[in-house]
């Protein structure tokens, strides 16, 4: 990241929205701005492309002429160190396009590209729940599950641009088939997509995570169970995480992280699944929210 002194843009790309940040150079907001994703037409890529120039064009037009900026855009997926090219992208018409060349190409700047659990961390690295760390580990837990890694500071790629990638490490090899190709991995065990789909294939049951926690709460006993297994999951998955890494923080994004309980009992189940005997590595809720993403990719920028 950039010390500060210049104008920063950042770009969130989503499934449904591209939204669009300027900060001066103390930081401040100077434009925000949102339009919808480009879905449906006759070539979403190239659509998207344009969304994404045409928010960065805006964004621009309101930095004094001469002034140094950045740019940077979070996306859904990660930018493969070797091709260039998108690769395991939940925005699926960016796979196999050099989208972050294309850009560059477009706006005659460098452009920082970074996926959004990258970002999620940054953000609260920097400003956020894990603000007074070292090392932070980032994990994003809703529909999918993934994670990023910032040591001082900076975010740490690795060599394929995959560091962090903890939602496809596969704890099971004989559960589900993931979207990945791998069977068992973390985010068929911890999502709410995950967590849904054990339910109804245990019980008969299409429930929504949320109600799966109210039901858990209220003392249903089908609930309960899924709950259980998804405590375990989490305690196994973290647990063996930080034995791998030992950060000194773990912050929490997503839907799931508004789930008090990943705070007490999931705690739990992370001090009995990690190798130290007493494992005391704060588990953290974000601070930023929605705007971690966005924060995040303006602070990647170049």
């Amino acid at each position: 990241m950039r010390a500060p002194g210049g104008f920063q843009i950042g770009i969130d790309l989503g499934g449904t929205k591209i939204e669009a940040v300027l900060l001066d150079p103390q930081r401040k907001e100077v434009l925000r701005k949102r339009v919808a994703t480009p879905v449906g037409t006759a070539d979403d890529h190239l659509a998207i492309l344009e969304g994404v120039h045409q928010q960065v064009v805006a964004a621009a037009a309101h930095i004094p002429e001469g002034a140094h900026y950045t740019i940077g855009v979070c996306i859904p997926g990660i930018v493969d160190a070797r091709t260039g090219v998108v690769q395991n992208a939940n925005t699926t018409s960016l796979i196999g396009h050099p989208f972050q060349a294309e850009l560059e190409a477009r706006l005659g700047h460098p452009v920082g590209m970074e996926n959004d659990a990258n970002c999620f961390t940054l953000a609260e690295a920097l400003r956020g729940a894990g603000r007074a760390y070292r090392m932070v580990f980032g994990i994003i837990m809703g529909t999918g599950c993934g994670g990023g890694l910032c040591i001082e500071g900076r975010l740490h790629d690795g060599l394929h641009g995959i560091a962090g990638e903890w939602g496809h490490f596969s704890i099971d090899p004989r559960g589900a088939t993931c979207f990945c190709g791998n069977r068992g991995c973390v985010e068929t065990k911890i999502s709410g997509t995950g967590v849904a789909r054990h339910h109804r294939e245990r019980w008969g049951k299409r429930l929504r995570m949320e109600e799966i926690v109210a039901g858990y709460r209220s003392g249903d006993p089908q609930c309960r169970e899924t709950f259980e297994d998804f405590l375990d999951d989490f305690g196994r998955s973290l647990g063996g995480l930080i034995s791998l890494l030992d950060p000194d923080a773990v912050v929490i994004g997503g839907g799931l992280s508004h789930i008090d309980e990943l705070y007490t009992l999931g705690r739990e189940r992370v001090q009995t699944y990690a190798f130290h005997p007493k494992a005391q590595t704060p588990i953290l809720k974000n601070q930023l929210g929605d705007s971690a993403g966005i924060y995040g990719a303006a602070w990647a920028g170049r």
